[in-house]
């Protein structure tokens, strides 16, 4: 192996790790600890956000209005709860992973799997470009000089996070753990210090650095229902320890049930504390504000001193982790789909670490395009954000009510397998089932408030986007059915014999690596053709007369006119010509290619034969072979 070869290994090693054999999967599984790192971190940064956005909305009725942003948060919370003891069933239910698309593709059918998987994947993407916007905020709050940066800074993460989670769940979740603990110790103790503050009487006021004009609104049913919307986007992530129960450790289902109270608990007491503090010091939230909620709390509290920049450095990290919830889950179901049919089978393979990196790579493209569309304004986002997580929630527990209904239907200790799940009889059915059903009622009401709520400020993009999604699954599982039809076909297939071949060489110039595939070519024992495509007259006639010297009598080498100095049209003219003079047998290509030792050399050189394999592929009866010639290779 050459010097820059080795080169070029040791930078991926260092870069995405060394590769995993696919026996080394079961090692890859994680622990409670850092489960809650990988899975929960989209939910608990939540709280960095969803107080400013329901602040942001009852701001337009005034300042006077603020205070209801608590009962408002409330409400959310008892929501929470709900989605959480619903999730917990599915949990159990489902031990080999029971999210939403697989939940609705078993109790519902495909159009609702789907849905579904649409609604997440398109709910995984804006957590990405949601969450690293706001931490990029959260950096601006802190640096304001770093505020025209903020697109650039935000691809900068995306990249960074990306190359993490390339190297595998287990090596990105045990680099996140520590973060996460840091940004709940961060929170906790800053509402310990805040409430403490209070109960002595030293609680101040913040002291804006901004202002803004405010627009004085009536307080209206819609402003509510438009900032409740708005909060339950700390909602989003609740599902992802359900889609991601695989990864865990054994018992499975315990440690994913465990790991989703925990978070669940400390997301409802952040929310609700961070709310009511808020409240207390007066921030200021309104459109056009920069600063932060959670920067103006610490402010207060601490001054600008050092544990001000470690919370908001704590805040800071955790909304960029939170995008790896995203990148745990949206491969797997990616993967998922693909595994179905309804997406490109490539998602399915696993790369070097044992993940799902086409996947990985998609959601960094995707969200990537978001941040720049959208100039990495989280408050741009945010209408786009929460619609397909609460249709998921929906569709998944309306699925559990369907799989309790059956599961009544079974006798005690009657077990069955329905589409790989196996289903057993349970005493307590019908509680179960009233658990999911509530549930999928009040995720469905909150999710038509959304819809409504913030359709005008961009909703109606993501109610747009899943129907075309959804069209575009059936197309590509079309497209596979089709193709595993025709293969399947018995009665069409060709008969087995032998066929006559005629062989061309396709000539560019004269020199060793030409000689390497004439000697290839000799060693078929064929009659055979050369073919150099007159590109410039003048290299022709040089080519003609390397020929005569080097090559003499071998073959005749047949020259094509190009007059539009085209090297494809003339071929595959040619080729053409000679499959209506051969009623049957085959015509065999063969492409000499000069393979370099780095992807930099090779992008200096033609690469004619990828072009050529690619444009001769659709002609019937025609086989193309490309006989590489290693540079510093002189056998």
């Amino acid at each position: 192996m050459s010097d820059t070869a080795v080169r070029h290994f040791s930078l991926s090693n260092a870069l995405f790790g060394r590769r995993l054999a696919t026996t080394e999967a079961p090692h890859q599984t994680i622990g409670k600890a850092i489960g809650l790192a990988v899975f929960a971190s989209d939910a608990l940064s939540s709280v960095a956000y969803a107080t400013q956005e329901i602040l942001i909305i009852l701001s337009v009725a005034g300042t006077a209005f603020l205070g209801l942003s608590i009962p408002i948060a409330l409400i959310i919370v008892g929501l929470l709860a709900i989605v959480t003891i619903s999730y917990r069933q599915t949990i159990y239910a489902y031990p080999g992973g029971g999210g939403a698309y697989i939940v609705a593709h078993d109790n519902l059918g495909d159009a609702p799997a789907l849905t579904a998987g649409a609604a997440l994947l398109t709910d995984y993407i804006l957590t990405v470009a949601v969450s690293i916007s706001s931490g990029v905020a959260q950096i601006a709050s802190a640096f304001p000089a770093l505020f025209p940066w903020r697109v650039e800074i935000a691809l900068l993460l995306i990249a960074l996070i990306t190359i993490v989670n390339l190297r595998g769940v287990k090596e990105s979740g045990q680099a996140f753990a520590i973060p996460t603990y840091f940004f709940v110790v961060s929170i906790l103790a800053m509402l310990m210090v805040g409430f403490w503050q209070q109960s002595t009487g030293q609680l101040g006021v913040v002291n804006s650095r901004e202002t803004f004009a405010e627009l004085a609104q009536p307080l209206t049913i819609f402003l509510l229902l438009k900032a409740f919307a708005s909060g339950c986007t700390a909602l989003t992530g609740v599902e992802a320890i359900s889609n991601g129960i695989t990864a865990f450790k054994e018992p499975r289902s315990r440690n994913a049930a465990q790991t989703l109270i925990a978070m669940s608990t400390l997301l409802g007491v952040m929310f609700i504390g961070i709310t009511v503090l808020a409240n207390r010091v007066h921030v200021v939230a309104g459109e056009g504000v920069q600063e932060t909620v959670i920067s103006q709390i610490a402010r207060t509290l601490y001054g600008v001193s050092p544990f001000y920049y470690a919370t908001i450095a704590a805040t800071t990290v955790i909304l960029i982790m939170a995008a790896n919830t995203s990148y745990a889950d949206f491969p797997r179901l990616g993967a998922l789909i693909a595994a179905d049919g309804f997406l490109p089978r490539q998602l399915t393979h696993r790369g070097r670490r044992l993940v799902f990196s086409w996947g990985i790579v998609v959601l960094a493209l995707a969200a990537s395009l978001l941040v720049i569309v959208f100039q990495a304004e989280t408050t741009r986002l945010i209408p786009l954000y929460a619609i397909g997580v609460f249709l998921s929630f929906t569709l998944s527990q309306a699925g559990m009510v369907r799989r309790w209904q059956r599961a009544g239907k079974l006798h005690p200790n009657e077990e069955v397998e329905v589409h790989g799940a196996i289903l057993r009889y349970d005493p307590h059915w019908r509680i179960k089932q009233a658990v999911n059903a509530f549930g999928a009622m009040m995720t469905f009401i909150v999710m038509i408030i959304f819809a409504i709520a913030k359709f005008s400020d961009g909703a109606y993009i993501v109610i747009i986007v899943i129907p075309a999604l959804v069209f575009l699954f059936l197309r590509i599982h079309h497209h596979y059915q089709r193709v595993a039809t025709i293969l399947a076909r018995g009665s069409t297939w060709p008969s087995l014999r032998n066929y006559p071949i005629k062989t061309l060489v396709l000539v560019d110039d004269v020199h060793a690596g030409t000689v390497r595939t004439i000697n290839f070519v000799k060693s078929l024992r064929q009659p055979w053709t050369a073919v150099h495509v007159e590109i410039d007259p003048a290299k022709t006639a040089r080519v003609r007369q390397k020929w005569q010297e080097r090559i003499g009598d071998e073959a005749y080498l047949k020259v094509l006119a190009s007059p539009y100095r085209e090297l494809i049209g003339p071929v595959h003219q040619y080729i053409e010509d000679l499959l209506s003079e051969l009623d049957e047998g085959y015509i065999h290509v063969i492409v000499g290619h000069l393979a370099m030792p780095t992807l930099t050399g090779q992008a200096l050189h033609q690469n004619a034969a990828i072009a050529l394999s690619l444009a001769l592929q659709d002609i019937k009866r025609v086989a193309v072979t490309t006989v590489a010639y290693q540079l510093e290779d002189e056998g």
